[in-house]
Parts: structure tokens; sequence; C-alpha cells
């Protein structure tokens, strides 16, 4: 049943994929609200491929890269489909989309696997902490695809393309609206998730740092989003800053992460 419903939720992802492509290179709204939809039939079925894994294994899926990138998609695409009920920025989803298709490719190497659950990481605490986490870092993911598309409106205005892709674009207010709400929530979400990561590493280890690299980078990355949120919320940074920033330091992330999984003994590689 799970691998029906993974390769449900794959084939929905890949459609709406295709459908907001669509719409950007065909300027039609109404092609990118399809698109919304089958983004939701996508999570609607990623939530029962994971309600399922969960009571097929008995903990939440988080062992290995494959499987945290898994849940990391399905987090992103939710918080996308709310943001829907609350923006008018449907088309966003011309960039939200193809990343979590990407990660739903990595995930689906690994779908097959069966991992037992080192004790290490049995307890409660263990899965708050990466829930937390990974929907901080989704949030921030959301929050560059924002400003991505923030610049590449602000491009267009700027130029006086607007009948041209910009006027099916969302409006800067909106794209600048997400992104701040994405940082706001954001980084109390991954604070709390390390704060929850450091008491259970003293708890099995004996000490909250080891100096290890995913550490190391997790709070370059922590310490990063804390500047980008003060000089927005501080010093009133917004609009066309926020964007660069939020995108940069998003990049940032994904270079520490990739550096570290792959050059760097961790850890936090459990399987």
């Amino acid at each position: 049943m799970t691998p029906f419903l993974f390769k449900a939720a794959f084939c929905a992802y890949l459609l709406s994929t295709l459908g907001y492509v669509t719409s950007i290179l065909g300027k039609r709204v109404r092609i990118a609200r399809a698109s919304l939809w089958l983004m939701s039939a996508a999570f609607g079925f990623h939530s029962l491929f994971l309600l399922f894994r969960i009571v097929e294994r008995g903990h939440i899926p988080i062992l290995g890269y494959h499987e945290v990138l898994n849940l990391f998609a399905w987090i992103m695409a939710g918080i996308f489909i709310f943001f829907q009920f609350r923006t008018r920025t449907v088309v966003l989803g011309a960039f939200v989309s193809p990343v979590v298709l990407l990660m739903m490719i990595y995930a689906s190497r690994g779908i097959g696997s069966v991992a037992v659950m080192p004790a290490v990481l049995k307890g409660t605490l263990v899965p708050v902490h990466v829930l937390l986490s990974l929907t901080g870092e989704a949030l921030f993911a959301l929050a560059s695809c924002a400003g991505a598309m923030y610049l590449l409106q602000d491009h267009f205005l700027k130029r006086k393309k607007a009948r041209r892709v910009s006027s099916i674009l969302p409006s800067l207010g909106d794209l600048d609206r997400i992104n701040h709400l994405c940082l706001l929530w954001g980084f109390p979400l991954l604070t709390l998730g390390v704060l929850m990561g450091a008491f259970w590493a003293r708890v099995v280890w004996g000490s909250s740092w080891q100096w290890d690299p995913k550490q190391v980078w997790t709070l370059a990355v922590w310490g990063t989003y804390a500047v980008l949120l003060h000089q927005r919320l501080a010093i009133g940074w917004k609009g066309h800053k926020t964007a660069v920033f939020s995108l940069l330091a998003f990049l940032f992330f994904l270079t520490a992460f990739l550096v570290g999984k792959n050059l760097f003994p961790t850890i936090h590689r459990f399987v």
C-alpha cells in the first residue's frame, strides 16, 4: 500500500510542477489554480503514505537523508498550501513545486529500504526535535522561493514588462508578506528544534555540544537567520533587500548541508 501511495503522491507532484511551469510559460493563472489542486491531492496521498509508514514501522520516518527529505517535502508542500488561504500567491507554486519534486526524487531512492531504529533515537524528544527543525527549515525554503519570485517580479516591473509574465505573478506586497511570515515563524521553530536536540544530546552523549559538523553548520545557519530576522524587525529591512538576503541565506544553508553531508563524518548519520 505504501509504495502505491508514494507513487501517487510523486505523480501528482510531477503533474503539479508541469502545470505550474505551463502557467508561467502560457501566462494563465487558471492553470496555476488547477496545479494547486493537484498539489493538494499530492499532499493528501503523501500524508496517507507517511501515516501508513508510521503505523508499519512504529516511528516517524527520520532514518537517513532520504526519509528526512521526504518529510521535508511534505512539510513544505503543506505550508505552501496553507498560505494559499491567506495570500493570492498561487503562481508561487512554480518555484515551490519543483523543489518539492526534487526532494521526492531523492527520497524515492530509499523508499523500499528497511532500517532498525537505533537506541539513540528512541525517545519522545527526537521526533519533536526533527519536526520542529524541519518545519523551521521548510519555512526558510519557502521564504527563499518568495524572495526569488519577488526579485523576478521586481525586475519585470522596473523594465515595464507588466503585460508579459509579470501580469500573472503575485504582487510584491504579497510576496514580501510571505517572506516576513516565514522568517517570523521559521526562526523560533528552528530555535526550539535546536534546543530540543541539544537537550537530547546531553541525555544520550553526556554533552549538548560535540563539535559535530552538523551541529556546527546548524549553528551557522541559525546565526545567519537570526541576523536576517533582526534586520527585518529592528532595522526595518523589507522588499528587495530582504528578498535578496533570504535567497542568499538559503543558498548558504544548502551549501552547508551538502558539504557537511558529503565531506565530513557526523554522529547524526544513523543508517
